[in-house]
């Protein structure tokens, strides 16, 4: 299904299956919601899964004009919640989708019952944020290829080198095999454009989220990896000081891509955090 977000707008909304509450599943940059689909299984055991992609990202539509303010992300998790009809949701997000769900519950206090957030992108003011035009991961969002002859091709080329290198087989698959569209002139191309992913990097920085940590009073389960080079343990720990009802986590042996390294293992752990037991 689709659903109309902020700035014109349209969100492509995906039903992973499941039985229990809703948990709502928020992607990171440059993926979209069907790369959440080798963690559906263990998921599905307890939640009904939903999952949707980002403005930008997959089948949804580009924001107009085309701008990326970290806001707008929020908004797209305030829209689907709203266009699903759900009432007091869990929510799961990685990265830029676990920003995300903290912008929309800052903004709508009492959307979520709890989250698991795994290293989201909240960055205190201080000190400023860098430039962000040399920065490693929007140059290199600028050179990624984009272009390929076949799904094999894309699997072979996007997993010979970290961070994809990284994902499990099937997860790899999954985001190609959604996250690319037939080519005019032949061939496939990523559906999130190069230039859309480095708007997102440039943007991060100035999200505002970590400012109004201490606003989200639902249970959150702030996770990183041990091998992350993301999101330091200070600063996580920093994060989930500073929530409400916060509680920190890590990972063993998983980086910053955790959720789709080891799909079976976080998700039961997301399952944990969020029912306890």
């Amino acid at each position: 299904m689709r659903v109309r977000a902020s700035d014109h707008v349209e969100l492509a909304v995906h039903d992973l299956g499941g039985s229990g509450p809703p948990l709502v599943l928020a992607h990171a940059t440059a993926l979209h919601g069907l790369a959440w689909g080798p963690l559906a299984p263990t998921l599905g055991t307890s939640f009904r899964c939903w999952s949707f992609d980002f403005r930008g990202h997959g089948d949804s539509s580009r924001p107009v004009p085309p701008e990326f303010d970290w806001q707008g992300f929020g908004d797209d998790v305030l829209a689907v919640v709203d266009g699903l009809g759900l009432e007091r949701a869990f929510g799961f997000g990685h990265s830029q989708g676990g920003t995300a769900l903290l912008l929309a519950e800052q903004a709508r206090p009492g959307t979520f019952r709890a989250l698991y957030l795994f290293e989201p992108v909240a960055l205190p003011p201080e000190p400023p944020p860098p430039p962000m035009d040399d920065h490693p991961l929007v140059l290199g969002a600028l050179r990624r290829r984009h272009e390929f002859p076949s799904i094999d091709a894309a699997v072979e080329r996007l997993g010979s080198k970290p961070p994809l290198a990284d994902l499990h087989p099937q997860a790899l698959r999954a985001y190609v095999e959604h996250g690319v569209r037939p080519l005019g002139g032949g061939g496939l191309g990523l559906k999130c454009r190069r230039e859309d992913e480095a708007e997102v990097y440039r943007m991060g920085v100035r999200n505002h989220a970590f400012a109004h940590l201490g606003a989200v009073a639902c249970p959150v389960t702030l996770a990183r990896g041990t091998r992350s080079e993301s999101l330091s343990a200070e600063l996580a720990r920093r994060q989930a000081g500073l929530l409400a009802d916060g509680h920190y986590e890590e990972l063993d042996g998983v980086g910053h891509f955790g959720p789709l390294e080891d799909p079976d293992r976080v998700g039961r752990t997301v399952t944990r955090a969020l029912l306890g037991g």
